[in-house]
């Protein structure tokens, strides 16, 4: 996969979370608001229903929980592999990165 596709996966996903996660705290207001009206069983119900969404929603979080410590864990090994191919490369990049830091906090 390549890293667009994986953006786009990424994205999607982050974006049907956040969607559940605003249907879930709407639902929450108007179950909790209809249950003080009722009575105990609506409130039973209203409790049992939210316990089903906060299950899905603990279940998506993991699941990009998963993919990002994936990814992470991709990306660390190929910058290793990339540092281990051509050192001198990323010593003088490194070094570059370290004067333009370095430059910059002089500044102040």
């Amino acid at each position: 996969m390549d890293t667009t596709t994986a953006e786009t996966v990424e994205s999607s996903a982050r974006e049907r979370l956040a969607a559940g996660l605003q249907q879930m705290v709407d639902e929450a207001e108007h179950l909790l608001k209809n249950a003080q009206r009722s009575g105990s069983d609506q409130l039973s119900a209203a409790r049992d229903k939210l316990e089903v969404q906060l299950r899905r929603a603990r279940a998506e979080l993991d699941e990009l929980q998963d993919k990002a410590v994936y990814h992470a864990k991709r990306a660390a090994r190929e910058a290793d592999h990339a540092v281990r191919e051509h050192p001198y490369t990323a010593m003088g990049i490194a070094a570059g990165v370290g004067l333009l830091v370095g430059m910059l906090i002089s500044r102040r």
